[in-house]
Order: C-alpha cells, then sequence, then structure tokens
C-alpha cells in the first residue's frame, strides 16, 4: 500500500450539508476500497488562482490515505464524474513527504488545541 495526499477543490455555490455529502461521499469510496484513512482536513473557502468554470472561489479539502496503487485510477475517475468537484490532484508521497506530512499534521493539532 502507497501513501497518497488527494486535494479537492468542491463547487463554491454548495450548502454546508451538500458539502459533508460530498466529502463522505469520496472518504466512504476510499474505505470501502481498503485505503486507510490518515488524516482529513477542511480547509475552508479559498480564493482561486484564476476562474474554473466561471467561479472565482472553492471549498478545499485534504485526504491523506494509504492505499493500493491500482485503486488510485478508479478513484479520481469518481472526482471526474462528480459535478460538485472544480478540480483535484492526488500524489503518492515518498517518505521525505511523509515525513513533512506527520511534521504538518502535529503543527495543525496544536493549534486546534490551543
Amino acid at each position: 500500500m502507497n501513501h497518497y495526499e488527494t486535494v479537492f477543490i468542491l463547487n463554491p455555490v454548495l450548502s454546508d450539508d451538500q458539502i459533508k455529502e460530498a466529502v463522505k461521499k469520496f472518504e466512504d469510496y476510499l474505505l470501502s476500497k481498503g485505503a486507510e484513512m490518515i488524516w482529513k482536513e477542511d480547509w475552508g473557502l479559498k480564493k482561486l488562482a484564476y476562474a474554473i468554470n466561471k467561479k472565482k472561489s472553492g471549498f478545499y479539502h485534504l485526504f491523506e490515505y494509504k492505499l493500493a496503487g491500482e485503486m488510485i485510477a478508479p478513484f479520481e475517475l469518481e472526482f471526474r464524474r462528480d459535478d460538485s468537484i472544480l478540480r483535484y490532484l492526488t500524489v503518492r508521497l515518498d517518505k521525505h513527504a511523509a515525513a513533512w506530512a506527520d511534521v504538518r499534521r502535529e503543527r495543525v493539532k496544536s493549534k486546534k488545541a490551543k
């Protein structure tokens, strides 16, 4: 199983319930394929660097997980099929990137604890 990180941007016109439903849909998909979910993070509404489908902002979400490599293509196909997704990016983390992700997670946890 490889270590992956996926960032995806949801359409800004979605309601809170629709956003939660979309995030849950993709998380459930990963879990149904045997993924080990390491970390989820909601980055909130952010301005885009350039307009995508005439939208200037979007809701950013991050998933960090472990999954077999052959399951990534079907997972990304689910993103392409969903109209609420503006963009997505999946990256396989090497040992150095995984170590940095651990540091980033601890930093986020410590900020939330304060």
